[in-house]
């Protein structure tokens, strides 16, 4: 086995011993690491945005083929050692209200109403087209990476996308009960056109203020962060203890 190292984000003792027990050094985050793994998605957020000296390996970071679960860490982390893990990039967002930026995402920015179960009305735009896409009735719209389109988008009715395949647009418990959703380009404009309450602005988790009416919120690919991916059939099996 090859003599890996990785930094450690968000760790409750669970990746530490991951990461020994496939024969690899835990080292600082400066410290030239092969990888930085990050438990839950708060640590993967802050250690994507924070300009990561190695790519990131999320572990519980979300559902589907964009991390690995807890449970399958020193499996991962065994088979990244040996050299069998992928770097794929990640799409990291800006989020702007009229013109002024709020935020950057890893994962997704959503629109929601403060209160719950209180319908506004959104406008969609793709890029610069004056024409809205689709005007919703729904408690609010969420507009997610590939990387986040397993968690709170899938969760509202949006589909899973790979790498580079765009931002996934899906509607918040919409009134219709039939409802699209979209995979869009790399930017995204979202518009309240009425609402019944206020409207918050949530950006990968954490609420960054609330949005008037006609203003528009644009969500914008604006870089990219290298991740490790560990397919399925390379994870070696793990063995009773």
């Amino acid at each position: 086995m090859t003599d890996f190292r990785a930094a450690l984000a968000g760790d409750d003792g669970t990746l530490r011993e991951a990461v020994e027990a496939a024969g690899g050094a835990v080292v600082a985050a400066d410290a030239d690491p092969d990888a930085v793994v990050a438990l839950g998605e708060r640590a993967l957020v802050e250690a994507a945005l924070g300009d990561p000296r190695a790519p990131i390996l999320p572990v519980d970071g979300g559902g589907g083929r964009h991390s690995i679960p807890r449970v399958d860490a020193e499996a991962a982390l065994a088979a990244v050692a040996e050299g069998a893990g992928r770097t794929e990039s990640r799409a990291t967002l800006s989020v702007t209200v009229g013109g002024d930026r709020r935020a950057r995402a890893v994962l997704d920015a959503t629109l929601m109403t403060a209160e719950p179960a209180r319908i506004s009305e959104y406008a969609v735009l793709a890029d610069d087209d004056p024409e809205p896409v689709a005007r919703v009735r729904s408690d609010g719209v969420v507009v997610a990476t590939p990387a986040g389109s397993s968690g709170y988008a899938r969760a509202a009715g949006g589909s899973v996308l790979s790498p580079g395949a765009g931002l996934s647009v899906v509607p918040v418990s919409p009134f219709a009960t039939t409802a699209d959703t979209w995979v869009l380009d790399d930017e995204v404009v979202l518009r309240v056109e009425r609402d019944d309450c206020d409207v918050r602005l949530i950006v990968d988790g954490e609420a960054v203020g609330v949005v008037e009416p006609n203003a528009d919120v644009r969500v914008a690919v604006d870089g990219a962060v290298p991740f490790l991916r560990v397919p399925l059939s390379e994870r070696p099996r793990r063995t009773r203890r």
